[in-house]
Protein backbone atom coordinates (compact mmCIF):
# COMPACT_ATOMS: atom_id res chain seq x y z
CA UNK A 1 0.00 0.00 0.00
CA UNK A 2 1.52 3.59 -1.25
CA UNK A 3 1.05 5.88 1.73
CA UNK A 4 0.09 9.60 0.74
CA UNK A 5 0.27 12.80 2.70
CA UNK A 6 -2.76 15.05 3.66
CA UNK A 7 -0.69 17.59 1.44
CA UNK A 8 -1.46 15.45 -1.53
CA UNK A 9 -5.50 16.69 -0.68
CA UNK A 10 -4.49 19.85 0.52
CA UNK A 11 -1.24 21.55 -0.55
CA UNK A 12 -2.23 24.85 1.99
CA UNK A 13 -2.60 22.62 4.85
CA UNK A 14 -4.37 25.43 6.73
CA UNK A 15 -2.19 27.93 5.30
CA UNK A 16 -4.50 30.07 3.03
CA UNK A 17 -4.97 33.78 2.78
CA UNK A 18 -8.21 35.43 4.47
CA UNK A 19 -7.60 38.95 3.23
CA UNK A 20 -6.43 39.86 -0.12
CA UNK A 21 -5.58 43.55 0.81
CA UNK A 22 -6.07 45.47 4.59
CA UNK A 23 -9.35 46.18 5.09
CA UNK A 24 -10.98 43.53 2.62
CA UNK A 25 -13.72 41.54 3.14
CA UNK A 26 -12.82 38.27 4.26
CA UNK A 27 -12.24 35.39 1.54
CA UNK A 28 -14.02 32.31 2.20
CA UNK A 29 -12.38 28.97 2.98
CA UNK A 30 -12.81 26.52 1.80
CA UNK A 31 -13.60 28.03 -1.60
CA UNK A 32 -17.72 26.95 -1.94
CA UNK A 33 -18.97 25.08 -5.07
CA UNK A 34 -21.57 26.94 -7.29
CA UNK A 35 -23.45 23.34 -6.48
CA UNK A 36 -26.91 24.65 -4.84
CA UNK A 37 -26.84 21.52 -2.82
CA UNK A 38 -23.06 22.31 -1.02
CA UNK A 39 -24.08 22.47 2.24
CA UNK A 40 -22.21 25.91 2.20
CA UNK A 41 -24.75 27.36 0.74
CA UNK A 42 -27.81 26.37 3.06
CA UNK A 43 -29.62 29.37 4.57
CA UNK A 44 -29.16 30.33 7.74
CA UNK A 45 -32.15 28.71 9.65
CA UNK A 46 -31.25 25.39 7.74
CA UNK A 47 -28.07 25.52 9.27
CA UNK A 48 -29.19 26.46 12.45
CA UNK A 49 -31.16 23.63 13.07
CA UNK A 50 -28.46 20.85 11.98
CA UNK A 51 -26.67 22.85 13.86
CA UNK A 52 -28.67 22.81 17.19
CA UNK A 53 -29.77 19.34 16.59
CA UNK A 54 -26.38 17.60 16.79
CA UNK A 55 -25.33 19.70 19.52
CA UNK A 56 -28.82 18.88 21.36
CA UNK A 57 -27.92 15.04 20.78
CA UNK A 58 -24.13 15.68 21.84
CA UNK A 59 -25.62 17.58 25.15
CA UNK A 60 -28.56 14.57 25.69
CA UNK A 61 -25.58 12.30 26.03
CA UNK A 62 -23.75 13.70 28.53
CA UNK A 63 -26.80 15.04 30.01
CA UNK A 64 -27.93 11.29 30.54
CA UNK A 65 -24.54 9.58 31.71
CA UNK A 66 -22.67 12.05 33.48
CA UNK A 67 -25.53 13.69 34.98
CA UNK A 68 -26.38 10.69 36.89
CA UNK A 69 -23.44 11.20 39.46
CA UNK A 70 -25.07 12.77 42.51
CA UNK A 71 -26.75 9.67 42.67
CA UNK A 72 -24.13 7.31 42.91
CA UNK A 73 -23.43 7.50 46.70
CA UNK A 74 -27.30 6.61 46.91
CA UNK A 75 -26.97 4.46 43.94
CA UNK A 76 -23.96 2.36 45.75
CA UNK A 77 -26.58 2.14 49.26
CA UNK A 78 -29.31 0.89 47.06
CA UNK A 79 -27.12 -1.82 45.22
CA UNK A 80 -24.60 -2.73 47.53
CA UNK A 81 -21.79 -1.53 45.42
CA UNK A 82 -18.48 -0.02 46.84
CA UNK A 83 -17.53 3.54 45.84
CA UNK A 84 -15.11 2.18 42.96
CA UNK A 85 -17.88 -0.34 41.72
CA UNK A 86 -20.23 2.84 41.51
CA UNK A 87 -17.36 4.25 39.61
CA UNK A 88 -17.49 2.00 36.99
CA UNK A 89 -21.30 3.67 35.96
CA UNK A 90 -18.81 6.53 34.50
CA UNK A 91 -16.26 5.34 33.65
CA UNK A 92 -17.02 2.13 31.13
CA UNK A 93 -19.30 4.63 29.44
CA UNK A 94 -16.86 7.14 29.20
CA UNK A 95 -14.50 4.77 27.61
CA UNK A 96 -17.05 3.15 25.53
CA UNK A 97 -17.81 7.43 24.32
CA UNK A 98 -14.00 7.19 22.60
CA UNK A 99 -13.79 3.97 21.70
CA UNK A 100 -17.16 3.86 19.42
CA UNK A 101 -15.71 6.52 17.46
CA UNK A 102 -13.41 4.16 15.97
CA UNK A 103 -16.64 2.19 14.88
CA UNK A 104 -19.13 5.08 13.54
CA UNK A 105 -16.32 7.48 11.47
CA UNK A 106 -16.06 4.80 8.79
CA UNK A 107 -19.54 3.49 8.69
CA UNK A 108 -20.18 7.16 8.49
CA UNK A 109 -17.69 8.09 5.70
CA UNK A 110 -19.34 5.21 3.90
CA UNK A 111 -22.94 5.47 3.80
CA UNK A 112 -23.03 9.11 5.07
CA UNK A 113 -23.28 11.02 8.26
CA UNK A 114 -26.92 11.25 8.22
CA UNK A 115 -28.37 7.59 8.82
CA UNK A 116 -25.40 7.22 11.21
CA UNK A 117 -27.46 10.10 13.52
CA UNK A 118 -30.31 8.87 12.50
CA UNK A 119 -30.17 5.38 13.57
CA UNK A 120 -28.13 6.83 17.22
CA UNK A 121 -30.53 9.25 18.01
CA UNK A 122 -33.08 5.94 17.75
CA UNK A 123 -30.59 4.40 20.07
CA UNK A 124 -30.49 6.51 22.51
CA UNK A 125 -33.82 6.88 23.07
CA UNK A 126 -34.02 3.74 23.81
CA UNK A 127 -31.31 3.56 26.05
CA UNK A 128 -32.40 6.14 28.18
CA UNK A 129 -36.17 3.98 28.67
CA UNK A 130 -33.98 1.24 29.39
CA UNK A 131 -32.20 2.73 31.93
CA UNK A 132 -34.67 4.38 33.27
CA UNK A 133 -36.82 0.65 34.24
CA UNK A 134 -33.59 -1.17 35.22
CA UNK A 135 -33.91 -3.02 38.36
CA UNK A 136 -30.16 -4.59 38.36
CA UNK A 137 -26.56 -2.28 38.95
CA UNK A 138 -25.64 -4.59 35.67
CA UNK A 139 -28.49 -3.34 33.52
CA UNK A 140 -28.40 0.20 34.38
CA UNK A 141 -24.45 0.16 33.81
CA UNK A 142 -25.63 -2.02 30.07
CA UNK A 143 -27.86 0.56 29.30
CA UNK A 144 -25.35 3.54 29.85
CA UNK A 145 -22.67 1.82 28.06
CA UNK A 146 -24.89 0.95 25.26
CA UNK A 147 -26.47 4.86 25.29
CA UNK A 148 -22.56 6.15 25.00
CA UNK A 149 -22.15 4.00 22.19
CA UNK A 150 -25.16 5.68 20.37
CA UNK A 151 -23.96 9.38 21.91
CA UNK A 152 -20.43 8.53 20.50
CA UNK A 153 -21.36 9.17 16.90
CA UNK A 154 -21.41 13.07 17.55
CA UNK A 155 -18.36 13.57 19.26
CA UNK A 156 -16.70 13.12 15.93
CA UNK A 157 -19.32 13.73 13.37
CA UNK A 158 -21.04 16.98 15.05
CA UNK A 159 -18.01 18.55 14.78
CA UNK A 160 -17.16 17.33 11.73
CA UNK A 161 -20.57 18.31 10.30
CA UNK A 162 -19.98 21.82 11.70
CA UNK A 163 -16.89 21.84 9.54
CA UNK A 164 -19.12 20.40 6.46
CA UNK A 165 -21.45 23.81 6.74
CA UNK A 166 -19.34 26.89 8.30
CA UNK A 167 -16.43 28.64 7.06
CA UNK A 168 -12.65 28.95 8.07
CA UNK A 169 -13.31 31.62 9.57
CA UNK A 170 -16.54 30.83 11.71
CA UNK A 171 -15.11 27.81 12.92
CA UNK A 172 -13.56 29.09 16.17
CA UNK A 173 -16.93 30.57 17.41
CA UNK A 174 -19.49 27.75 15.95
CA UNK A 175 -17.10 24.82 17.31
CA UNK A 176 -16.92 26.77 20.97
CA UNK A 177 -21.45 26.66 20.66
CA UNK A 178 -20.88 22.70 20.00
CA UNK A 179 -18.34 22.25 22.89
CA UNK A 180 -20.15 23.95 25.47
CA UNK A 181 -23.79 21.91 24.60
CA UNK A 182 -21.33 18.70 24.92
CA UNK A 183 -19.84 20.09 28.44
CA UNK A 184 -22.94 21.55 29.22
CA UNK A 185 -24.43 17.95 30.18
CA UNK A 186 -21.78 16.98 32.29
CA UNK A 187 -22.50 20.24 34.15
CA UNK A 188 -26.43 20.88 33.70
CA UNK A 189 -27.04 17.21 34.00
CA UNK A 190 -26.09 16.73 37.63
CA UNK A 191 -27.30 19.77 38.64
CA UNK A 192 -30.49 19.13 37.41
CA UNK A 193 -30.26 15.61 38.59
CA UNK A 194 -29.52 16.07 42.16
CA UNK A 195 -33.00 17.63 42.61
CA UNK A 196 -34.44 15.06 41.05
CA UNK A 197 -32.65 12.40 43.52
CA UNK A 198 -34.24 14.34 46.44
CA UNK A 199 -37.42 14.68 45.66
CA UNK A 200 -38.06 11.55 43.62
CA UNK A 201 -35.96 9.08 42.36
CA UNK A 202 -32.68 8.69 40.08
CA UNK A 203 -35.03 6.66 37.48
CA UNK A 204 -36.62 10.38 36.86
CA UNK A 205 -33.90 11.29 35.27
CA UNK A 206 -33.29 8.37 32.87
CA UNK A 207 -37.20 9.49 32.28
CA UNK A 208 -35.81 12.97 31.81
CA UNK A 209 -33.27 12.31 29.46
CA UNK A 210 -35.80 10.30 27.49
CA UNK A 211 -38.49 12.89 27.13
CA UNK A 212 -35.74 15.62 25.89
CA UNK A 213 -34.45 12.49 23.09
CA UNK A 214 -37.40 11.86 21.44
CA UNK A 215 -38.19 15.08 20.15
CA UNK A 216 -34.29 15.59 19.26
CA UNK A 217 -34.92 11.82 17.33
CA UNK A 218 -37.68 13.51 15.62
CA UNK A 219 -35.65 17.06 13.99
CA UNK A 220 -32.81 14.88 12.93
CA UNK A 221 -35.43 12.51 11.02
CA UNK A 222 -37.38 15.07 9.66
CA UNK A 223 -34.66 18.43 9.31
CA UNK A 224 -31.37 17.15 9.21
CA UNK A 225 -29.74 16.26 5.84
CA UNK A 226 -26.61 15.16 4.44
CA UNK A 227 -24.03 16.98 5.09
CA UNK A 228 -20.80 15.56 3.77
CA UNK A 229 -20.08 17.29 0.24
CA UNK A 230 -16.86 16.38 -1.15
CA UNK A 231 -14.72 19.18 -2.34
CA UNK A 232 -10.92 18.12 -2.73
CA UNK A 233 -8.90 16.98 -5.48
CA UNK A 234 -8.69 13.27 -4.28
CA UNK A 235 -12.10 11.93 -3.43
CA UNK A 236 -13.15 9.47 -0.68
CA UNK A 237 -9.18 8.59 0.03
CA UNK A 238 -7.66 5.14 0.49
CA UNK A 239 -4.31 6.36 0.64
CA UNK A 240 -3.45 3.91 -1.74
CA UNK A 241 -4.56 5.63 -4.91
CA UNK A 242 -2.93 9.26 -6.09
CA UNK A 243 -5.64 9.52 -8.73
CA UNK A 244 -8.79 11.79 -7.83
CA UNK A 245 -11.52 10.45 -7.49
CA UNK A 246 -15.40 11.05 -7.74
CA UNK A 247 -16.94 14.05 -9.81
CA UNK A 248 -15.39 17.38 -9.74
CA UNK A 249 -18.22 19.98 -8.70
CA UNK A 250 -20.11 21.53 -11.27
CA UNK A 251 -21.18 25.60 -11.31
CA UNK A 252 -24.47 26.90 -11.41
CA UNK A 253 -25.75 31.07 -11.60
CA UNK A 254 -23.98 33.71 -9.99
CA UNK A 255 -27.51 34.59 -8.51
CA UNK A 256 -27.81 31.71 -6.82
CA UNK A 257 -24.75 31.75 -5.05
CA UNK A 258 -25.50 35.27 -3.76
CA UNK A 259 -28.85 33.50 -2.75
CA UNK A 260 -27.07 30.72 -1.18
CA UNK A 261 -24.97 32.86 0.80
CA UNK A 262 -27.35 35.26 2.54
CA UNK A 263 -26.01 38.37 0.91
CA UNK A 264 -28.40 41.28 0.31
CA UNK A 265 -26.33 42.21 -2.92
CA UNK A 266 -24.75 40.60 -5.90
CA UNK A 267 -21.51 43.24 -4.88
CA UNK A 268 -21.16 41.32 -1.58
CA UNK A 269 -21.07 37.81 -2.78
CA UNK A 270 -18.82 38.56 -5.93
CA UNK A 271 -16.81 40.41 -3.55
CA UNK A 272 -16.79 36.89 -0.72
CA UNK A 273 -17.47 34.34 -3.45
CA UNK A 274 -13.22 35.66 -4.65
CA UNK A 275 -12.18 33.76 -7.89
CA UNK A 276 -15.05 31.93 -9.85
CA UNK A 277 -14.82 31.03 -12.97
CA UNK A 278 -17.38 33.27 -15.01
CA UNK A 279 -17.07 30.91 -18.04
CA UNK A 280 -19.24 28.40 -16.31
CA UNK A 281 -21.62 30.82 -14.57
CA UNK A 282 -24.51 29.59 -16.51
CA UNK A 283 -24.21 25.98 -15.64
CA UNK A 284 -27.41 24.72 -13.56
CA UNK A 285 -27.90 21.54 -11.15
CA UNK A 286 -31.17 20.78 -9.88
CA UNK A 287 -31.65 21.89 -6.33
CA UNK A 288 -32.88 18.78 -4.41
CA UNK A 289 -35.94 18.68 -2.69
CA UNK A 290 -37.14 18.14 1.03
CA UNK A 291 -38.09 14.51 0.31
CA UNK A 292 -34.46 13.80 -1.84
CA UNK A 293 -32.52 15.41 1.30
CA UNK A 294 -34.37 13.35 4.20
CA UNK A 295 -33.45 10.12 2.49
CA UNK A 296 -32.27 7.77 4.54
CA UNK A 297 -29.26 6.06 2.09
CA UNK A 298 -27.89 9.79 0.93
CA UNK A 299 -25.65 9.26 -2.18
CA UNK A 300 -21.84 9.10 -0.94
CA UNK A 301 -18.91 8.21 -2.52
CA UNK A 302 -18.24 4.26 -2.10
CA UNK A 303 -14.60 4.57 -4.06
CA UNK A 304 -13.25 3.18 -1.18
CA UNK A 305 -13.74 -0.42 0.80
CA UNK A 306 -14.77 -0.14 3.74
CA UNK A 307 -12.39 -1.63 5.26
CA UNK A 308 -9.53 0.33 3.98
CA UNK A 309 -12.58 3.37 5.56
CA UNK A 310 -11.49 1.43 9.21
CA UNK A 311 -7.73 1.60 8.80
CA UNK A 312 -7.41 5.01 7.12
CA UNK A 313 -6.95 7.14 9.98
CA UNK A 314 -4.42 5.59 11.60
CA UNK A 315 -1.64 6.90 9.62
CA UNK A 316 -2.60 10.08 11.01
CA UNK A 317 -0.39 9.54 14.29
CA UNK A 318 2.38 10.78 12.30
CA UNK A 319 0.50 13.93 12.43
CA UNK A 320 2.19 16.04 15.79
CA UNK A 321 -0.99 18.28 16.24
CA UNK A 322 -3.18 15.20 16.52
CA UNK A 323 -0.66 13.84 19.22
CA UNK A 324 -1.08 17.38 20.59
CA UNK A 325 -4.56 17.62 20.37
CA UNK A 326 -5.63 14.18 22.29
CA UNK A 327 -3.05 15.26 24.65
CA UNK A 328 -4.77 18.12 25.63
CA UNK A 329 -7.97 17.04 25.30
CA UNK A 330 -7.44 14.21 27.61
CA UNK A 331 -6.02 16.34 30.57
CA UNK A 332 -8.88 18.76 30.93
CA UNK A 333 -11.27 15.42 30.16
CA UNK A 334 -9.60 14.13 33.15
CA UNK A 335 -9.95 16.60 35.25
CA UNK A 336 -13.71 16.81 35.22
CA UNK A 337 -14.13 13.43 35.44
CA UNK A 338 -12.17 12.75 38.54
CA UNK A 339 -14.10 16.01 39.94
CA UNK A 340 -17.45 14.04 39.08
CA UNK A 341 -16.91 10.55 40.28
CA UNK A 342 -15.11 11.74 43.47
CA UNK A 343 -17.31 14.78 45.01
CA UNK A 344 -20.37 12.42 45.70
CA UNK A 345 -18.51 10.14 48.24
CA UNK A 346 -17.24 13.54 49.60
CA UNK A 347 -19.74 15.63 49.74
CA UNK A 348 -22.55 13.55 50.95
CA UNK A 349 -20.77 11.38 53.69
CA UNK A 350 -19.32 13.19 57.46
CA UNK A 351 -17.94 15.87 57.45
CA UNK A 352 -20.27 17.89 54.85
CA UNK A 353 -23.22 15.35 54.63
CA UNK A 354 -24.67 16.84 51.97
CA UNK A 355 -27.90 16.01 50.08
CA UNK A 356 -27.40 14.91 46.50
CA UNK A 357 -29.85 18.55 45.52
CA UNK A 358 -26.91 19.95 47.30
CA UNK A 359 -24.42 18.23 46.15
CA UNK A 360 -25.82 19.20 42.21
CA UNK A 361 -24.54 22.84 43.02
CA UNK A 362 -21.33 22.12 42.98
CA UNK A 363 -22.03 22.18 39.47
CA UNK A 364 -23.20 25.41 38.71
CA UNK A 365 -19.36 27.14 39.16
CA UNK A 366 -18.55 24.41 36.74
CA UNK A 367 -21.17 25.55 34.24
CA UNK A 368 -19.58 28.91 34.45
CA UNK A 369 -16.34 27.68 34.21
CA UNK A 370 -17.58 26.07 30.62
CA UNK A 371 -18.92 29.25 29.39
CA UNK A 372 -16.50 31.32 30.02
CA UNK A 373 -13.97 28.51 28.62
CA UNK A 374 -16.27 28.97 25.32
CA UNK A 375 -15.98 31.98 24.95
CA UNK A 376 -12.47 32.04 25.06
CA UNK A 377 -11.58 28.95 22.77
CA UNK A 378 -14.22 29.91 20.63
CA UNK A 379 -14.55 33.86 20.09
CA UNK A 380 -11.34 35.63 22.21
CA UNK A 381 -9.29 32.62 19.53
CA UNK A 382 -11.35 33.84 16.20
CA UNK A 383 -10.44 37.82 17.49
CA UNK A 384 -6.95 36.99 18.33
CA UNK A 385 -6.10 34.99 15.12
CA UNK A 386 -8.12 37.92 12.99
CA UNK A 387 -5.50 40.27 14.66
CA UNK A 388 -2.63 37.92 14.04
CA UNK A 389 -3.88 37.32 10.45
CA UNK A 390 -4.00 40.84 9.41
CA UNK A 391 -0.24 41.37 11.03
CA UNK A 392 0.48 38.73 8.60
CA UNK A 393 -0.35 40.78 5.59
CA UNK A 394 -3.65 38.44 5.19
CA UNK A 395 -2.12 34.67 5.67
CA UNK A 396 -3.84 32.84 8.33
CA UNK A 397 -1.50 30.16 10.21
CA UNK A 398 -3.77 27.04 12.09
CA UNK A 399 -1.14 27.96 15.19
CA UNK A 400 -2.47 31.34 15.61
CA UNK A 401 -5.02 29.43 17.50
CA UNK A 402 -2.40 27.92 19.96
CA UNK A 403 -1.12 30.97 21.56
CA UNK A 404 -4.01 31.25 24.01
CA UNK A 405 -3.91 27.82 25.31
CA UNK A 406 -1.68 29.53 27.54
CA UNK A 407 -4.75 31.01 29.41
CA UNK A 408 -6.92 27.80 30.70
CA UNK A 409 -3.37 26.09 30.99
CA UNK A 410 -2.78 28.57 34.44
CA UNK A 411 -6.16 29.00 35.41
CA UNK A 412 -6.65 25.12 35.57
CA UNK A 413 -3.96 23.85 36.78
CA UNK A 414 -4.52 26.43 39.67
CA UNK A 415 -7.84 25.27 40.41
CA UNK A 416 -6.36 21.55 40.62
CA UNK A 417 -4.37 23.13 43.27
CA UNK A 418 -7.28 25.04 45.16
CA UNK A 419 -9.48 21.80 45.07
CA UNK A 420 -6.54 18.90 46.08
CA UNK A 421 -5.81 21.20 48.78
CA UNK A 422 -9.62 22.11 50.01
CA UNK A 423 -10.40 18.62 49.21
CA UNK A 424 -7.45 17.56 51.73
CA UNK A 425 -8.13 19.79 54.84
CA UNK A 426 -11.85 19.20 54.34
CA UNK A 427 -12.18 23.78 54.07
CA UNK A 428 -15.18 25.11 53.33
CA UNK A 429 -17.66 24.68 50.55
CA UNK A 430 -16.42 28.71 49.17
CA UNK A 431 -12.63 27.13 48.19
CA UNK A 432 -14.25 24.02 46.59
CA UNK A 433 -16.94 25.01 44.31
CA UNK A 434 -14.54 28.15 43.04
CA UNK A 435 -11.79 25.92 42.48
CA UNK A 436 -14.20 22.97 40.19
CA UNK A 437 -14.61 26.40 38.44
CA UNK A 438 -11.47 27.08 37.49
CA UNK A 439 -10.52 23.54 36.32
CA UNK A 440 -13.81 23.46 34.16
CA UNK A 441 -12.50 25.98 32.25
CA UNK A 442 -10.47 24.33 30.01
CA UNK A 443 -13.17 21.30 29.65
CA UNK A 444 -14.46 23.77 26.81
CA UNK A 445 -11.54 25.96 26.22
CA UNK A 446 -9.00 23.69 25.51
CA UNK A 447 -10.79 21.18 22.58
CA UNK A 448 -12.19 23.81 21.44
CA UNK A 449 -9.27 25.59 20.56
CA UNK A 450 -7.05 22.05 19.56
CA UNK A 451 -10.36 20.75 17.89
CA UNK A 452 -10.61 23.74 14.93
CA UNK A 453 -6.41 23.47 14.91
CA UNK A 454 -7.07 19.94 14.03
CA UNK A 455 -9.83 20.83 11.34
CA UNK A 456 -7.72 23.74 9.64
CA UNK A 457 -4.36 21.41 9.52
CA UNK A 458 -6.08 18.20 8.24
CA UNK A 459 -9.72 19.71 6.91
CA UNK A 460 -9.96 16.71 3.83
CA UNK A 461 -9.69 14.25 6.58
CA UNK A 462 -11.06 16.05 9.85
CA UNK A 463 -13.61 13.42 10.56
CA UNK A 464 -10.86 10.53 10.79
CA UNK A 465 -8.33 12.96 12.67
CA UNK A 466 -10.93 13.85 15.13
CA UNK A 467 -12.08 10.60 14.98
CA UNK A 468 -8.09 10.25 16.94
CA UNK A 469 -8.64 12.99 18.90
CA UNK A 470 -11.93 12.17 20.62
CA UNK A 471 -10.81 7.96 20.54
CA UNK A 472 -7.55 8.61 22.06
CA UNK A 473 -8.31 11.11 24.69
CA UNK A 474 -10.58 9.30 26.68
CA UNK A 475 -8.20 6.02 26.97
CA UNK A 476 -5.97 8.00 28.40
CA UNK A 477 -7.99 9.89 30.67
CA UNK A 478 -8.64 6.81 32.66
CA UNK A 479 -5.31 5.56 32.46
CA UNK A 480 -4.85 8.75 34.62
CA UNK A 481 -7.92 7.74 36.55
Amino acid sequence: MVLHSVHDLDPTEGTVRLYRFENSPVVLVPKPSNDPNDPLFWSRGKKRVAFLSVCWFAFLTNFGIGGLTPAFYLLSLEFGKTQAETGALLLWPVLTLGASNFFWVPIANYWGKRPVLFFACGLLCACSMWGAVAETFESLLSSLIVAAFAGSSTETLGASMLNDLYFLHERGSVMSTYMTFLSGGNTIGPLICGFIVSKYSWRWHKWLTFILAVPNFLAVAFLVPETTYVRYSLRAVDFDSGTSRGPTPRLVSRSNAEKGLGFGNAQGARSHLGDTDESDAGVNLPKKCWAEEIGLWPVVSRDTPLWRLFIRPFPLWLYPCVIFAFLAYAISLEMTVAVNILNPFVFQAPPYNWSPMVNGLINIPGLIGNLFGSVLGGWAVDKFCDWKTRRNNGVYEPENRLWLCIVPLIISGSGCLVFGYGIEKAMGWVSLFFGYGMMSVALTAVPTITMAYVSDCLLPLNSDALMLVNGKKQHESLLVE
